[in-house]
């Protein structure tokens, strides 16, 4: 029997979630003959945040306890945005990282030998690309593995 792992990384949005359809279409193309584990993952990319008082303003990294907190709101989040993946029969990992967004997608999908890496795009073009940058370009173009871009559809951009 093959197996396919899968890496869906997800940012809470319902861009993100955009590839989870395409993902519980393909499924049950791939069973009974391929065992599928997908792996849902939440990257953390802020861990701190600012405190303003009157003009001023310094930024302040999240106790430990928040973090944590965080992570666990993080990590529910991906059990229930796996529930209708494993509703299809496959096996479904929730897992949370924090730090650079791209970075830790590629580490991921290395440390699970992931073989392809299912994700969305917002879609952004132009100066607005520049200046947020891609997560997903960079994705794509640091990946050694496929990797299938789904675009969210239109209306879900600011979501």
């Amino acid at each position: 029997m093959l197996l396919q792992r899968v890496l869906v990384p997800l940012d809470g949005s319902k861009v993100g979630e955009a590839a989870l359809p395409v993902i519980e279409n393909l499924i049950p193309k791939l069973l009974p003959d391929t065992k599928v584990e997908i792996t849902i993952l939440g990257v953390i990319t802020q861990l701190r945040h600012w405190v303003v008082v009157g003009e001023a303003s310094a930024p302040i990294s999240y106790t430990e306890e928040e973090l944590k907190a965080i992570e666990e709101r993080v990590l529910d989040y991906l059990e229930k945005a796996g529930d209708i993946l494993r509703s299809q029969g496959a096996i479904v990992n929730a897992r949370v990282s924090s730090g650079n967004a791209a970075d830790e997608i590629l580490k991921v999908a290395d440390e699970i030998g992931a073989d392809m890496i299912a994700m969305s795009t917002h879609g952004r073009s132009g100066l607005s690309r520049l200046a947020f940058g891609s997560v997903t370009d960079k994705v794509l173009r640091g990946a050694g593995v496929p990797v299938l871009m789904v675009r969210a559809p239109a209306g879900t951009a600011n979501e």
